[in-house]
């Protein structure tokens, strides 16, 4: 019996400063007790201080109290160690931002499970019998948040277990019998799954702009120090011609190194500045990956679908993706300019004045891929479809503009550029150089696409299909969701549903982008790649008779 009175009163031998069983207790005047460490260590922090105060009470005493042990406590204190006595540490109670058991009474303990069955938090002790009683192994267990309100149902007050898709939120069991009886719904941790789908695409995209960013940084510096060595070498080597040149040039040499030192700086200062755009770019993809990446590890699915959103959406680079390689060769052409001169000198200074200027640097800078529609409408093409490559189930109109799938075959003539068995066709244009085109397309599903001319067309054979071969690029869209194909190998996207898709193309940088058109652009999928070829647009279908798509007019 007096054990069990000891352990009820247990609270009386906890030190409030340190909150743990009290060591070599004391009592100070006011009749509190503390370690005797505790309170001297407290009062050490106070003798700046003409008094000194209770950590409880706040009594002030003057001067300092001598601290002598408290011989019956510290002997119920050593009864209690030796009974085994269990004291929680100072870090286990709850305290400002903490969830606190449910169930403790006195002084409560910190939450380390919430039940979504039994609706209440618990502490490592008052969770022990969802461990070992088997009807509460079932219950499911998730992290205690301040945000557990979030799991109930503001207008039911019954625990939300599903997701409804038709009006994008959480609801619970009744919500589903009454407000959405007809719509869409999924379990709340399917829809979690499929978030996660979308997160670790959104990731996978950071990542890979990460490395582009990377990799464009490196170039950029190897770019400075070029630009640098063949300014040196270009002024150097000019200096040494201008030298054997009479006096009467020295003014003109004077000005061809101005022109070079001005290049170099203004070449210099664009490289730079895009570098730390690139640079500051890198830190915020690191910082929203960081941000993906602990949202994508929490067991809490509501606080998941409440915040994904909100981080989800990826915002658009400013900067396209990719650097042209070639030789690092800038002021050489001045080089040989000064050298034809000092050949040719004493018949040029007894005619005219040649004149000799530095040719403009064409540094390796990343190409400039619009940002806004206006943007890109700058460099729209209008495209047209090649009769001589359309399927024969294939109907072309609006000045072949339009292609719909028919159920009946057309009468085309014969010829070894058409594709025989898969509903495709191809443009009459040739894309090389930077184009951009908009496509609107109406039914089940239609792929907007690029390829070579001498891509497979005639058979059976995957690799005649768009995106199944290494010739061919093609975005797959249906009115749910977008795939991407290259080479046999499919990426799905995320991205907002649209009838209207624009294709970017620069053949030189190696870029391709698909855009999701509606008020706004959306990016769906980058290509970043070295193209060998002139590309030719394309449209594919999966044979369901009346789905159409257009190449539409912009300009």
């Amino acid at each position: 019996m007096e054990a069990k009175k000891v352990k009820l009163d247990q609270d009386a031998f906890v030190c409030s400063i340190c909150l743990d069983l009290m060591k070599e207790p004391v009592t100070i005047p006011c009749g509190h007790s503390y370690c005797m460490d505790c309170i001297e260590l407290h009062w050490d922090g106070e003798d700046w201080k003409e008094n000194h105060t209770c950590p409880q009470c706040r009594k002030i005493f003057e001067p300092r109290p001598d601290l002598e042990k408290n011989i019956i406590l510290a002997a119920l204190v050593e009864e209690l160690r030796v009974a085994g006595e269990v004291f929680p540490a100072a870090n286990c109670y709850a305290g400002p931002g903490n969830v606190a058991c449910d169930v403790c009474t006195g002084r409560k303990l910190k939450a380390v499970k919430y039940c979504l069955v039994c609706l209440a938090a618990f502490c490592e002790t008052h969770l022990q019998p969802h461990h070992d009683a088997p009807p509460l192994q079932i219950h499911k267990l998730i992290d205690p948040s301040k945000n557990l309100h979030e799991h109930i149902c503001p207008h039911h007050d019954e625990v939300i277990k599903s997701f409804c898709r038709t009006d994008q939120q959480n609801i619970c069991y009744l919500c589903l019998i009454y407000e959405h009886k007809c719509h869409e719904t999924v379990p709340i941790a399917k829809e979690r799954a499929e978030k996660q789908k979308e997160l670790e695409v959104s990731r996978q995209q950071i990542q890979q702009r990460i490395q582009d960013r990377e990799k464009y940084v490196k170039l950029l510096h190897q770019e400075v120090k070029a630009i640098n060595l063949s300014a040196n070498e270009a002024v150097e080597e000019c200096e040494k011609i201008f030298t054997e040149l009479v006096r009467v040039i020295q003014n003109r040499s004077l000005d061809v190194k101005q022109q070079i030192t001005t290049q170099q700086q203004t070449k210099l200062s664009q490289a730079k500045e895009v570098q730390k755009k690139l640079e500051q770019e890198i830190i915020e993809l690191k910082k929203t990956d960081a941000k993906l990446e602990q949202l994508s590890l929490t067991e809490d699915h509501i606080q998941f679908l409440y915040v994904y959103p909100s981080v989800s959406a990826l915002r658009e680079s400013t900067h396209s993706s990719s650097f042209n390689s070639r030789p690092l060769k800038y002021f050489e052409a001045v080089t040989a300019a000064v050298s034809e001169l000092r050949e040719k000198l004493q018949d040029i200074l007894t005619e005219k004045w040649t004149n000799i200027s530095v040719i403009e640097v064409d540094a390796l800078l990343p190409p400039v891929e619009p940002i806004y529609r206006a943007g890109f409408l700058k460099c729209s093409q209008e495209i047209t479809l090649d009769p001589n490559t359309a399927n024969t189930y294939l109907l072309l109109s609006e000045g072949n503009r339009r292609a719909t799938v028919t159920e009946e075959q057309q009468s085309y003539c014969s010829n070894r550029d058409r594709f025989t068995a898969y509903r495709e066709v191809l443009s009459s244009e040739s894309l090389s150089g930077r184009c951009y085109f908009e496509v609107e397309w109406i039914g089940r599903t239609v792929s907007v696409g690029l390829a070579y001319k001498d891509t497979s067309r005639v058979g059976m054979s995957d690799k005649c299909a768009f995106g199944f071969n290494d010739k061919s690029w093609a975005l797959c869209c249906t009115p749910n969701c977008y795939t991407f194909w290259h080479n046999f190998t499919e990426t799905s996207l995320s991205g907002p549903p649209s009838h209207r898709i624009g294709v970017y193309l620069d053949h030189r940088a190696g870029i391709l982008s698909f855009y999701s058109v509606s008020e706004t652009m959306t990016l769906l999928h980058r290509v970043q790649t070295s193209f060998t070829q002139p590309l030719y647009a394309g449209l594919r279908f999966h044979y369901c008779v009346g789905d159409t798509a257009e190449f539409i007019k912009l300009k």
